[in-house]
């Protein structure tokens, strides 16, 4: 059984991705756009993601392996994906259909979320 405590969540700034790791296996993957790239080049120091108030990013979609989908590992991750935006202040503009509906159900996120016509 999949245990909350056993998942890791990881930023990789590198590949624009938040990552799902299981006991050292990598689970999932939740990918994002800055949308500062239509006008400047995203700077991201280490591991680190950008502390800016004006950092807007879309989350463009969640992927989980098969194996880990009926175990409420998709909830998890982006709740964790959703919890470092937060610290990195990102607003989140949720392009991916499963983020939309999480976010829908949870209030305590609202201040992250962009609309999509914004």
């Amino acid at each position: 059984m999949t245990k909350p405590e056993d998942a890791r969540v990881v930023h990789n700034a590198d590949r624009y991705r938040f990552e799902l790791w299981f006991r050292g296996e990598l689970v999932g993957i939740l990918g994002y756009f800055d949308l500062r790239h239509l006008t400047e080049s995203l700077r991201i120091h280490g591991n680190i993601g950008p502390k800016s108030e004006d950092v807007m990013m879309s989350f463009l979609h969640t992927i989980i392996v098969e194996e880990f989908e009926n175990r409420a590992c998709a909830a998890l991750f982006v709740q964790r994906a959703l919890d470092l935006a937060r610290d990195y202040r990102w607003k989140v503009r949720p392009v991916c259909t499963y983020v939309r509906r999480f976010l829908g159900d949870r209030p305590e996120y609202r201040d992250l979320i962009v609309r999509l016509n914004a």
